[in-house]
Parts: structure tokens; C-alpha cells; sequence
């Protein structure tokens, strides 16, 4: 009934909302004469700062609509190109000379875990100079209906590898956060199948390979609770007349009151800032919040079957550092790794992925060759700097743009590297 309630305090707040936002509409209109005055733009403020924090954001957009190929202006076009129930693979087609020589493909994976891929416009739009860039568009689980089944995380993993397939071979693959450990898992998957398709590189930037290895606080409820606390307290149905209705989901608003829990300080003062660039009429400065919480306040919700297995394996059991992950009862052994190269990205204030825990990955590949893997440790960047923001476009992204093209291709032989064996314990 939680997940009712939410939507009818939702909808009765929305006279309330309509009338904030025709209050802020009087007092900013140049044509009233109190909008030039402290007095006319505080009522026009707080009426704003209403309706943002009562409203619920919809799916943002790319509007990625240009980029700089060899130092030249060309337009970028977004085209569906592989699509299922829960997921859309989105390719940004730019539009470079036909007899141009090909970039890279590259397949980058967003999280499933609240926000939409969007989260990654940075990420793509950095990119787009030096790569042909796919992106999973994950589907909100509220608007899938209950006729198209279940998702987990077995058919995480199986979307990743049918995509990697539609791409064909000599594909890159980039995983933001969540989507580590399915890419890595769909990665060992393949490779133990000898399978030509599997990526030419995997990049793994900020992600929950080994949460055992300096855990956070989201890390630690994880294990102090428990998977059927969660079950218990997290877990809804989607209200009526939601498309998804009756559908079993994890909702978005949860998972955004867990994020804002854990910097609270920071998202008071942050709209205190906010009122206050109204007020004085600082225009730069209110655009920049309204551009970064648009996105950040804007979340979907998650199948109750993936979340919950995903919390279980990866949070809770540790089973793939532990060797005990498995995949529609397969065994997912990361040392059938050999001919993919490795690159693992944190950031040196991730309080998510603590330091250590992406890097683990390397010890569970024990049989990729040393000249085919290779770490980075952002200074100064907490987890959304590892993949957005000036320190991410001006020494990240080099290095990932340079492993890609010393990795160019797995056709090419490698001398078989010697069989490693884990330690026990």
C-alpha cells in the first residue's frame, strides 16, 4: 500500500503544485513590476522551489545533437538499433564522411540502479570524437506490463551478451557502476564458450567487483540487513493505471531517498544556494541546478527479480569474488578471461565503490596477459567524477581512448598465457 499512497499524496499535492508554479510565473514576468524587486523575485523563488520539489521528473533526453570529429562540426542522430521488453540499445549515428576510416565500436552499459542512462550524457558526449557509441536504454519496470515476464539478473546478463552479438566482433565495452559485475560475468561467460563476439576490451570505471575490499555504506546495510529485509521493506507493486500494474518493482523513490540520505547536507545546501541565485537574479548559477537535479531527480523503477538477486550476489554472498556466482546454473569463472583486455577505473573519493573494490577485478582475471590489463586511481573525483566532469574528459577519458586503440582487435594472436591458480581462501 506504500507504493499507493506515494502516488495519491502525489496527486493531491498537484493543485498545490499548479498554483506554485502560476505564483512563480506572476513574479518573474518582467511586465509586473515586483519582478524587479527582492520582494517579487523571494515569491517567485519559493514558488519555484515548491513546485521542483513536489514534482516528479520525467525520462530526460541526451540532446546530444552535435559533436567534433577530426577537429570538424558533424551532427549526431540517436537510432534505435536492437531492442526488448526491458531494454533499448540506442546507437548516436554522427554523421562523418562515408570514406572515412571506422572508429571503434563501442557499447557503453549503463547502471540499472534508479536513474536513467541519461545519468551518462557526459560519458557518450565525451566519447562521441573517438568512437562509434552504443548505450543500454534501460525500460522504467513501472511501464513494462506484466505480460512481457520477469528480468534478473540472468537476463541482465543475457541482454549484454545478445547485444555484444548484434554488434559484432572487435566490439568495446564500457560498464558505469551496477553494470560491472553482469559485463564481467557475460565477459567469462563468453570467453569460456569461445565465443569471436566477446568485446576487444572491457572497461570497468567505479563498479562493485569485490564490496568486501574497503565497503561503503551502502556495502554495509547491504550485509547488516540482509536479503529478506529487503524482500520485506523495499519491495512493491506497481499502483493502477500504470502500465506495469500488479508488476513487483523496487521504485525509484526509494533508491533516490537512499542517494539524497547519504549527502543530505549537501542537497540542503545545494537548494539554499539555489533560492538564494534566484533571488539575486543569478541566472548562471539557478540553471546549473536546475540542469544537474532535472537529471538526478528523475528515476524509474527496477524489477523486484533483478534487484533482489543483484543485492544477494553481489552484496550480501560476494559470489563472484568468491567464485560461487553462477548463471542459469553455470558457473561464472573470470579466469576463462584471456584474450579480452582489461581496464578498471575508481576515483579516489568513491563513497559507492569504495577504492579497491573495481580493481579486484584484476585478481579474478588471473589469465589475462599483464600487457592486456591496466589500472587507473582518479585523484580528487568522488563516483560520479569517474565518469563526468572536467577531471573525467581531460585525464580519463586519453587513457580509455588509448587502451582501446592499443586493444584494437582480439583476431590478432597472443602467445597463450600460463594457467594460473587462485589461492584458496
Amino acid at each position: 500500500m506504500f507504493y499507493q499512497l506515494y502516488e495519491l499524496n502525489h496527486a493531491a499535492v498537484q493543485p498545490l503544485r499548479a498554483f506554485a508554479d502560476a505564483t512563480r510565473l506572476l513574479y518573474s514576468n518582467p511586465l509586473n513590476p515586483l519582478s524587479h524587486t527582492p520582494f517579487g523575485r523571494s515569491i517567485a523563488a519559493t514558488a519555484e522551489l515548491f513546485e521542483r520539489t513536489t514534482r516528479r521528473y520525467g525520462k530526460p533526453s541526451f540532446d546530444l545533437d552535435k559533436t567534433v570529429v577530426d577537429w570538424k562540426t558533424v551532427p549526431v542522430s540517436e537510432r534505435t538499433v536492437w531492442s526488448r521488453p526491458f531494454c533499448d540499445l540506442i546507437r548516436f549515428e554522427r554523421g562523418v564522411p562515408s570514406g572515412r576510416k571506422a572508429d571503434p565500436k563501442l557499447l557503453i552499459v549503463a547502471p540499472m540502479s534508479g536513474h536513467y542512462p541519461t545519468l551518462l550524457r557526459g560519458t557518450v558526449e565525451a566519447m562521441l570524437p573517438h568512437a562509434d557509441v552504443y548505450i543500454t536504454d534501460w525500460a522504467d519496470a513501472r511501464n513494462v506490463p506484466l505480460s512481457e515476464g520477469r528480468f534478473d539478473l540472468d537476463d541482465y546478463i543475457d541482454y549484454i551478451v545478445d547485444m555484444l552479438h548484434e554488434l559484432g566482433p572487435d566490439t568495446h565495452v564500457m560498464a558505469v557502476c551496477q553494470p560491472s559485475v553482469p559485463v564481467l560475468a557475460a565477459v567469462s561467460l563468453m570467453e569460456a564458450q569461445g565465443d569471436r563476439f566477446a568485446p576487444a576490451t572491457m572497461t570497468l570505471m567505479g563498479g562493485p567487483i569485490d564490496t568486501r575490499r574497503n565497503p561503503t555504506a551502502v556495502n554495509l546495510l547491504a550485509e547488516e540487513k540482509g536479503i529478506d529485509w529487503f524482500r520485506e521493506n523495499v519491495i512493491m507493486q506497481v499502483p493502477w493505471p500504470e502500465p506495469g500494474f500488479l508488476r513487483e518493482v523496487y521504485p525509484g523513490f526509494l533508491q533516490l531517498s537512499g542517494f539524497m540520505s547519504m549527502n543530505l547536507d549537501r542537497h540542503i545546501t545545494a537548494h539554499k544556494e539555489f533560492f538564494m541565485h534566484l533571488v539575486k537574479d543569478d541566472g548562471d548559477g539557478a540553471e546549473k541546478h536546475r540542469t544537474f537535479y532535472d537529471e538526478y531527480l528523475a528515476v524509474m523503477d527496477l524489477t523486484a527479480e533483478f534487484y533482489l538477486q543483484t543485492v544477494d550476489t553481489v552484496f550480501v554472498r560476494h559470489a563472484l569474488p568468491k567464485g560461487e556466482m553462477t548463471h542459469r546454473g553455470v558457473p561464472v569463472d573470470p579466469k576463462a578471461v584471456r584474450s579480452v583486455a582489461l581496464l578498471t577505473i575508481e576515483g579516489e573519493n568513491d563513497d559507492i565503490s569504495g577504492l579497491g573494490q573495481t580493481e579486484a577485478a584484476h585478481d579474478l582475471c588471473v589469465n589475462i596477459p599483464a600487457e592486456k590489463r591496466a589500472h587507473y586511481m582518479q585523484p580528487a573525483v568522488g563516483h560520479y567524477g569517474v565518469f563526468n566532469g572536467s577531471r573525467f574528459r581531460a585525464e580519463i577519458v586519453p587513457r580509455i581512448v588509448d587502451f582501446m586503440a592499443s586493444h584494437a582487435s582480439r583476431s590478432a594472436p597472443v602467445a597463450k598465457p600460463r594457467l594460473v591458480r587462485a589461492a584458496k581462501g
